[in-house]
C-alpha cells in the first residue's frame, strides 16, 4: 500500500522492501552498555539478513517521577550516539524533546524521532523538519491514525518528504494501552511508510505509580500481527537484562530472545 521510499543511509523503508529493525535500550545507561547492545543486536540482524538501525534515548524528559533515571544528556549522549553510528556503521535514531536540542541532535542523528506526546508541537516538529534529517514521528496514545495528516503537513511545509509514521498503542482508560491494527492500514494510505513500536504498546503508563509497568509476554503476539497487517519497520526495546534496565524494562525484549523473535517475524513478512 506504501509508496513512498525513506532512505536512511543505505536502508530504504517502505514500498515493499525488506522489514527494517529500529532497536536497542530505552536509555542510554552508560557508554559500555550502549555500544553492547549496538554490538549484539548488529549481530544478530545480520545473521537474520535484517536491516538495523540502533536507537536509544540520551535524555528520558518525560519519566513518572522527578527521581527516575533520565539518561546522560544531550552532549554526552550524543557523542556516544555518534561513537556508536561510527564504530558499528548503522545509522542511530534518538528523540528529540525541545526546539534547543535539534540542532545539535541533528549533527549526529541519522534519524530525529519526535516521541508520542510531544506529536502536535508544532515548533518542535517544524524546526525538525527543517533539518531536513529523516523524521520518526510517534502518533500520540491520544490520537487516531487519520489526525497524523495534520502532522505530515507540518513536515511537508518545510519542504521535508523524508517521514516515518509510528504506531504505539492508544490510551484505554488508566494505564493501558491497546493496538487497533486498522491504524497501520491507515497511516499507510499516507504513502508514507509505518513503523509499529511493539514494546512501547504494551506498556502500561504509570501502571507501578513512580514508574510505567509493562507486560512483554504481548510483544511477540502483537509483532506478528503488525508484520501481517503490513507494517514496514518494527520498533523493538530491547535490553541483556529488562529486570535491571533502567527505564521500561518491564516492556522490553531480552536481547536472548531477539534472534527468535526476529526469525518468526520475517517468515510471517515473507509469507505475505
Amino acid at each position: 500500500m506504501n509508496k513512498k521510499i525513506v532512505k536512511i543511509g543505505g536502508i530504504e523503508i517502505g514500498n515493499g522492501r525488506a522489514l527494517v529493525l529500529i532497536a536497542g535500550p530505552c536509555v542510554i545507561e552508560s557508554p559500555e552498555s550502549a555500544e553492547n547492545h549496538a554490538r549484539e543486536i548488529k549481530k544478530i540482524a545480520e545473521k537474520v539478513d535484517m536491516p538495523f538501525i540502533f536507537k536509544s534515548s540520551y535524555d528520558k524528559a518525560n519519566r513518572s517521577s522527578i527521581n527516575s533515571f533520565r539518561g546522560p544528556g544531550l552532549k554526552k549522549g550524543l557523542e556516544i550516539l555518534g561513537n556508536i553510528r561510527d564504530k558499528f556503521k548503522v545509522p542511530v535514531l534518538s528523540d528529540v524533546h525541545c526546539v534547543g536540542e535539534i540542532d545539535s541532535a541533528a549533527e549526529v542523528l541519522d534519524v530525529i524521532q519526535i516521541p508520542a506526546f510531544l506529536c502536535r508541537q508544532t515548533d518542535l516538529i517544524t524546526k525538525a523538519a527543517k533539518t531536513g534529517k529523516v523524521i520518526n514521528v510517534k502518533k500520540g496514545q491520544f490520537m487516531s491514525p487519520y489526525e497524523m495528516k495534520n502532522v505530515i503537513k507540518k513536515i511537508e511545509s518545510e519542504g521535508n518528504e523524508n517521514i516515518l509514521l509510528t504506531e504505539r498503542g492508544t490510551s484505554f482508560g488508566y494505564n493501558m494501552l491497546v493496538n487497533d491494527f486498522r491504524s497501520l492500514v491507515i497511516l499507510a494510505e499516507t504513502g508514507y511508510p509505518v513503523v509499529y513500536d511493539a514494546t512501547h504498546s504494551v506498556q502500561l503508563p504509570g501502571g507501578e505509580i513512580l514508574s510505567s509497568g509493562g507486560e512483554s509476554k504481548y510483544v511477540l503476539p502483537l509483532s506478528r500481527g503488525a508484520v501481517a497487517v503490513g507494517c514496514d519497520a518494527l520498533f523493538v526495546e530491547v535490553h541483556m537484562d529488562p529486570s535491571k534496565a533502567k527505564s521500561d524494562g518491564p516492556n522490553m525484549l531480552k536481547l536472548e530472545n531477539l534472534e527468535e523473535f526476529l526469525r518468526q517475524i520475517k517468515n510471517i513478512r515473507e509469507a505475505r
